[in-house]
C-alpha cells in the first residue's frame, strides 16, 4: 500500500513537535539563518564544492550506474560495495537539507535526476536495493547480518523524509513508503524475526512514521530493536553487531561504534514516541558507560581498528585511535535526541564537543577530501583522501553541515532554548503562542562574547530565554540591557531569564575563553603524565609545520602561561596559542630500544610551542602531530 501523503512538515531534522515525551521542539531549517564567520562559510563550501564533487564521485565510481542498471537503462556488472546505495541516499539527504535553506537550481536538478533513477530502480513489489537485483535477487534477506539491506533502506527513508520536508515533493517519499510497506509485510507480522547487522533503519522508521502518520513504521522499528539478543540469534549473537543480549539488558557500549550509536539513537527515538521505561533505562545506562569510559577528548568514539569497535573501559590509544568520522556524527545524532528528550545541558555539551572536533576534523578546508579515521597522534602519514571504497563518511559530513542551523535553538511551552552559539537570525513561534525574531551576534568560538537581540512580533511578550552555559565556562556572566543579572551562572546548565520582553532588548552572555589543560583518568595509560589543551569547545594540538623540534619530543614545564593570537591568514583563520616549552633530547637512546632503568640522561632545550585547533591539522605539509603533551617530571 502506498500512503496518500496529506501531511506537510517544515524541514525539521528530527521532528518532536508531536512527541508527547520530548521536552524540546526544534526549530526547522527555514527558521534559522546562519550568518557567522565560522560555520556559514563551511556550509557554503559544502553547497558549492563538496556536494557537486560528491555527485561526481557517485558518477565515476558507478554508484549512479547501479541504479541505471537496476532500472534496465544500461547493462554491465554491479559496481563497488554491496552497500553503495546508501552513499547516494545520504548525498540526496544532504542536498535536501541544503535546498531547505537556500534555493539552488543546479543542485535541485541533480537531485531530481537522481531521485528519478532511484524510483526507476524500484521493483514492482516495492523492494529496492541495486545489489540484490537480477543475478542476486534470490539472495534477498538471506544474510541480514552482513549485507546491509535494511541499513540501505534506512538511509533511503531518511533521505525521503528530508526531501519531502525540504521541497514538499513526494517523489522520493512515495518510493520510501512503498519499500517500507514491503519490509513491513516481510518482518512486521512477527512470523519472521529480523533485524539488521548494521543498525540504522530504526531511527529512520521512527522519523518516517512521524512524517506520514503511519504507526506501523514505528511498530516495525520497535520490532527490529526487540529482535536483538534472541535465541537463536538473528544476526549472529555477537557484541560486534550488538546482538549479544536483548537490547533492554544491554548496559555497556560494545562492538562496532557506528552501528552501536545508530542503534542507541533509534532506541531513543522509539522511547520518545512510546514511553517504554525499559528502553529509557537501557539508553541511560549506555550513555553513562560511553561518557565515563569510552569517549575521546575529541568527542570521537571507537578506539580499535579491529572491527571499528569500542575497546575496553579506558582503552583510548592516541596514534592508533580509530575514531571514525561517522562515529562522531552518530555521537552528535544520539546526543541531539537525548537533548530533545530531556533538555539537559550535558547532551548539548557532548554534541558541541563532537561537532567542533571529532566531526570537523573529518573534512579538509577545501571541502574535497576526508578523514575516515581521526587519530590523536600521528607521525605524518595519515592524510585526508578524496573518496573511499567504503565512502560512508563524506556524505555523512555533508548532510550534517547542511542541517546544522537546525541544531541551534529549540522551544518548549513558553521558552526559547539556545544550545549552540553562532551569529544568526531565528524566527521563533513559541508553542504557547507568541512570535519573535532573535538575532545572535558573536565571533564564537574565537571570542566568548555573545549578544542576543530580541524583537517580539507584537513589540512585547513574556517568555523565558534559556542560555546554555557549557561545563567548561567557569566565570560566565549574563546581563540584560547592560544590567548584570544576580542569579548564579552555573557551568553545565542552562541560565533561565524570564521577563516581559520588549523590542530592542539585548542580552549579553560572556563565556570565558582561555587555554586550559585537562588530564584523563589514570587508567587511560597512554595519557599518564600528559595534558590535553582546550579553548572553549575547541581541542588543540601541536603540528610539525609550526615547530623546529619534533613535536613528539616537546614537553611542557610544570607551570606555563599562554599568549593567544588570531591569525586570519592561517588555516582559514584560527586562534593559535603559544607558550615556552622544552624539547626533550637524549642521545643515549641512539641504536637502542631498551636499556636499564636509571641510565636515562635527558636534556631539555627551550623551544616555543604553538598550538592550533585539532580540526585544522593535516591541511599543510605532512609531519608529526600530537594532542596529549607530556609534563616535565620534577
Amino acid at each position: 500500500m502506498t500512503l496518500q501523503h496529506t501531511r506537510t512538515h517544515e524541514p525539521f531534522i528530527v521532528d518532536t513537535t508531536s512527541s508527547k515525551l520530548a521536552s524540546l521542539r526544534p526549530l526547522h531549517l527555514r527558521q534559522v539563518r546562519l550568518q557567522d564567520a565560522f560555520w556559514e562559510p563551511r556550509r557554503q563550501v559544502n553547497r558549492e564544492i563538496t556536494l557537486p564533487s560528491q555527485y561526481q564521485q557517485c558518477v565515476t565510481t558507478g554508484r549512479l550506474d547501479n541504479f541505471k542498471r537496476a532500472a534496465g537503462q544500461i547493462q554491465g556488472p554491479f559496481q563497488g560495495m554491496f552497500y553503495n546505495d546508501s552513499d547516494v541516499y545520504k548525498w540526496v539527504e544532504a542536498v535536501a537539507w541544503t535546498l531547505a535553506a537556500e534555493k539552488d537550481e543546479r543542485l535541485e536538478a541533480e537531485v531530481d535526476e537522481v531521485i528519478g533513477l532511484i524510483a526507476a530502480a524500484q521493483g514492482e513489489d516495492g523492494y529496492l536495493n541495486t545489489y540484490f537485483t537480477f543475478e542476486n535477487a534470490d539472495q534477498r534477506w538471506s544474510n541480514l547480518r552482513d549485507m546491509h539491506e535494511l541499513y540501505c533502506a534506512g538511509h533511503l527513508f531518511q533521505a525521503a523524509v528530508a526531501h519531502h520536508r525540504a521541497t514538499g515533493k513526494t517523489t522520493l517519499l512515495d518510493v520510501a513508503t512503498r519499500f517500507a510497506d514491503y519490509i513491513d509485510s516481510v518482518f512486521g507480522t512477527g512470523e519472521r524475526a529480523g533485524t539488521c547487522g548494521h543498525p540504522e533503519i530504526e531511527m529512520a522508521l521512527v522519523e518516517l512514521s512521524r512524517e506520514t502518520g503511519e504507526e506501523r513504521y514505528l511498530a516495525l522499528a520497535q520490532r527490529f530493536i526487540d529482535n536483538r539478543g534472541l535465541e537463536p540469534p538473528v544476526v549472529g549473537g555477537s557484541t560486534y553487531h550488538q546482538d549479544h543480549a536483548p537490547f533492554r539488558q544491554q548496559n555497556e557500549v560494545v562492538g562496532h561504534a557506528v552501528r552501536a550509536l545508530y542503534l542507541y539513537s533509534g532506541a531513543t527515538d522509539a522511547y520518545t514516541q512510546t514511553g517504554e521505561q525499559a528502553l529509557l533505562d537501557a539508553v541511560n545506562s549506555l550513555w553513562s558507560d560511553l561518557q565515563e569510559h569510552k569517549v575521546y577528548i575529541t568527542g570521537g568514539v571507537g578506539s580499535r581498528y579491529e572491527g571499528e569497535a569500542f575497546g575496553e573501559p579506558y582503552e583510548l590509544p592516541n596514534d592508533r585511535a580509530y575514531t571514525e568520522t561517522c562515529a562522531s556524527i552518530a555521537h552528535i545524532m544520539w546526543a541531539w535526541r537525548l537533548l530533545l528528550l530531556t533538555g539537559e545541558s550535558t547532551y548539548a555539551d557532548a554534541l558541541e564537543l563532537a561537532l567542533y572536533n571529532g566531526m570537523l576534523s573529518g573534512i579538509s578546508q577545501d571541502g574535497e577530501s576526508y578523514f575516515y579515521q581521526n587519530p590523536l597522534a600521528d607521525r605524518g602519514k595519515h592524510r585526508r583522501q578524496p573518496w573511499f571504497g567504503t565512502a560512508c563518511c563524506p556524505p555523512n559530513i555533508a548532510r550534517l553541515l547542511a542541517s546544522l542551523p537546525g541544531y541551534l535553538y529549540t522551544t518548549s511551552e513558553n521558552t526559547l532554548w539556545a544550545h549552540l552559539y553562532a551569529s544568526s537570525e531565528a524566527n521563533v513561534h513559541l508553542p504557547q503562542g507568541g512570535a519573535l525574531t532573535v538575532r545572535q551576534s558573536s565571533n564564537y568560538p574565537w571570542d566568548g562574547k555573545i549578544e542576543f537581540s530580541i524583537e517580539p512580533e507584537t513589540g512585547q511578550t513574556t517568555f523565558e530565554l534559556n542560555l546554555r552555559i557549557p561545563a567548561w565556562a567557569e566565570g560566565a556572566t549574563v546581563n540584560v540591557n547592560g544590567e548584570a543579572l544576580t542569579a548564579p551562572v552555573r557551568p553545565g546548565s542552562y541560565y533561565h531569564i524570564e521577563r516581559d520582553w520588549r523590542a530592542g532588548d539585548r542580552v549579553e552572555l560572556v563565556l570565558p575563553l582561555a587555554m586550559r589543560a585537562v588530564t584523563s583518568h589514570p587508567h587511560v595509560s597512554n595519557n599518564n603524565g600528559r595534558v590535553a589543551l582546550l579553548r572553549g569547545p575547541l581541542l588543540y594540538c601541536v603540528e610539525q609545520a609550526d615547530h623546529q623540534a619534533d613535536v613528539w619530543d616537546i614537553t611542557l614545564p610544570r607551570q606555563f602561561e599562554w599568549s593567544e593570537h588570531f591569525d586570519a591568514n592561517l588555516l582559514g583563520g584560527v586562534v593559535t596559542a603559544q607558550t615556552q616549552a622544552l624539547a626533550h633530547t637524549d642521545q643515549g637512546w641512539q641504536g637502542q630500544l631498551y636499556r636499564p632503568y636509571g641510565q636515562e640522561q635527558p636534556t631539555y632545550t627551550p623551544t616555543q610551542l604553538t598550538a592550533i585547533p585539532y580540526y585544522a591539522w593535516a591541511n599543510r605539509e605532512p609531519g608529526p602531530m600530537q594532542v596529549w603533551l607530556p609534563i616535565k617530571p620534577e
